[in-house]
């Protein structure tokens, strides 16, 4: 079995690689229609959405397990499962977009 920091990384590794593909798809619908109708600059547009996801990623994780209560027990979430979970959306992601 790898070393726990080992799996550490890679759960670091794929969580970014998930914020990419995930990125690639849900930027353009998060801004499109202020920039569509012109309320606000693609710039401005950009920052807002960016600070917007940060600030969400920042606050917390109730809403999280709130609607992840009673769907999956803490003893079945390893580092394991979550590589393979996030590795199999990153790859699906990347596969639809492409």
């Amino acid at each position: 079995m790898p070393e726990p920091l080992a799996l550490l990384g890679l759960v670091i590794v794929v969580a970014i690689g998930f914020g990419v593909a995930n990125g690639f798809n849900d930027a353009a619908n998060a801004i499109a229609t202020v920039i569509g109708t012109r309320t606000l600059s693609p710039r401005a547009a950009i920052i807002m959405a960016a600070f917007c996801n940060f600030a969400g990623a920042a606050t917390g994780t109730a809403v999280a397990a709130t609607i992840g209560k009673g769907i999956i027990t803490s003893e079945a979430l390893t580092l394991t499962t979550i590589i393979a979970g996030a590795g199999a959306i990153v790859i699906w992601a990347v596969g639809a977009t492409r």
